[in-house]
């Protein structure tokens, strides 16, 4: 059995569902875990918080996790730590699990440093661990999709509306996205197959120009919009790097491959 903090989310939601047999939804308020397999998906979701409130980020991502892994001390527990690829910041790319990171925003920094405190806080008490970092998720069954967040969705929606959409810098950059029911498939496969101590990336690999997916889904909509372009404003610049996409030979070398290609999670969202 998989206790799972964080399970109401988008991911989370999605996991407890496909892999419902073997899932513990632990509430929110709760901070045992009730099985030996911890899966821990707690988080704030952008880098967006800290103009409205400086600490969120801190009490959500390293505040709450610190009150979880407290109870996670002689169990004999296995605790896999959901990241994201913002971690990785200004970095070389493809970006791989051992390059060095440089996060931006209060979100990246956070998730950043909650790795770094699983890593000590896991070796000084003997507790299993593994970190892993996913690309940008996609999938339907997201119901806080925004400008904010998962950008792409929002503006496929726009699309269908007909609506005006602005891409910034003309949507010259790139980007390395997952359907969400491969991120679930390849959490639990790495919970049974991955190897304790390890970081593993976990997205398709595959980077694609982001006005490419624009223009796709466009044509398949026949949609009416106006497309503009917009410059990045000022904060943007600050907690958000222009391109991203990683390295998920780790992960395939394991056997576990994505099933659903860009032009697949564009069909389905639309």
């Amino acid at each position: 059995m998989i206790s799972v903090f964080g399970g109401t989310g988008f991911i989370g939601k999605e996991f407890c569902r496909r892999y419902s047999d073997e899932s513990i939804l632990i509430d929110r308020s709760s901070l045992e875990p009730k099985s030996r397999q911890v899966l821990y998906l707690i988080s704030t979701v952008d880098n967006y918080n800290v103009l409205t409130d400086s600490k969120i980020d801190i009490n959500t991502n390293l505040i709450h996790l610190m009150d979880v892994l407290d109870n996670c001390k002689n169990n004999n527990i296995e605790f896999t730590f959901i990241s994201s690829w913002f971690v990785y910041g200004d970095t070389n790319l493809p970006a791989k699990e051992n390059s060095p990171c440089s996060p931006r925003g209060f979100y990246s920094i956070t998730k950043y440093a909650a790795e770094l405190l699983i890593e000590s806080f896991c070796k000084t008490f003997n507790i299993k661990y593994k970190i892993i970092r996913l690309g940008n998720v996609i999938g339907n069954s997201d119901g806080k999709i925004s400008k904010k967040k998962n950008a792409l969705q929002y503006l496929i929606n726009e699309l269908k509306l007909n609506n005006k959409i602005y891409l910034y810098n003309k949507g010259n950059f790139y980007r390395d996205y997952i359907h969400v029911d491969d991120v679930v498939d390849g959490i639990k496969f790495l919970i049974d197959n991955g190897q304790n101590g390890e970081v593993y990336n976990l997205s398709c690999g595959d980077p694609i120009i982001f006005k490419d997916i624009i223009n796709y889904a466009y044509n398949i909509l026949g949609s009416q919009s106006e497309i503009g372009n917009m410059e990045p404003t000022d904060f943007h610049k600050i907690v958000q790097v222009e391109s991203m996409y990683l390295d998920s030979t780790k992960l395939n070398n394991l056997g576990f491959f994505p099933k659903k290609d860009i032009y697949k999670m564009i069909d389905d969202l639309i």
